[in-house]
């Protein structure tokens, strides 16, 4: 297995079960050596999780709100507060193997890999980006005094093999987060590329340099691409 080969799997939009089982099948499958690091990327419809950390309180609608909206609640195994998917998110599950190279087994260092590869993103776009001490993922408007998050992150980790990974907000309705507290947070809010500039991104053009810069960032010497969707095997 070359372990500098990066495999990229555009799964589209899809239900958060279905894209967690593939998850969990390719968590199997690179535990056992059995494929590369690979990144899923893709998009949810409108979906409610709550991280192992996530308290109940932080859901505000009602279960008739919810339902109404057409919005979906999991309670999924990834560390982290509750949070929300849906169109106009890329979202970005890594399956990679911390203990093979170009990994390291340091997990915070990981999670400084994966802000950095989003900062970068964004910042091709013109737009600064950075981190919140005290607060994991990527920030807008650290120069104000109310600094909003644009792309939130929470993993899981088995057998040194990642899942689960980054929700970038590229342009999605972002009156759906009024539903929740999102990542527990009261004293920020959260944002979009599309509403913090007025400009309108979409979430196909950021892909591309979401996959440079993840590559990038994380010292993959080669990628190969794969627009469908695959299960892998147990």
């Amino acid at each position: 297995m070359n372990s500098a080969c990066l495999t990229v799997m555009h799964l589209g939009r899809m239900n958060y079960q279905d894209a967690w089982q593939i998850q969990k099948d390719a968590v199997a499958a690179r535990q056992n050596d059995e494929i590369p690091d690979t990144l899923l990327l893709l998009e949810h419809p409108p979906t409610i999780t709550f991280g192992k950390s996530a308290k109940r309180e932080h859901l505000i609608a009602t279960e008739t709100e919810l339902s109404a909206l057409g919005v979906q609640i999991v309670q999924s195994d990834r560390g982290g507060d509750v949070t929300l998917h849906l169109p106009g998110q890329l979202v970005g599950y890594p399956i990679v193997h911390l203990q093979q190279a170009p990994n390291s087994p340091d997990l915070h260092g990981y999670m400084r890999r994966l802000e950095e590869s989003l900062i970068r993103t964004i910042a091709k776009l013109g737009i600064t980006a950075d981190r919140f001490i005290g607060h994991t993922g990527v920030w807008l408007g650290m120069d104000t005094p109310t600094p909003v998050k644009v792309a939130a992150m929470g993993v899981r980790v088995s057998r040194y093999v990642t899942m689960h990974g980054f929700a970038l907000n590229v342009c999605p309705d972002l009156s759906l987060f009024d539903l929740i507290v999102p990542c527990g947070i009261h004293e920020y809010g959260v944002t979009s590329l599309s509403a913090f500039t007025g400009d309108r991104y979409t979430v196909a053009e950021l892909v591309p340099d979401v996959v440079h810069f993840f590559a990038e960032v994380s010292g993959y010497s080669h990628v190969n691409e794969h627009y469908e969707t695959v299960s892998h095997p147990r």
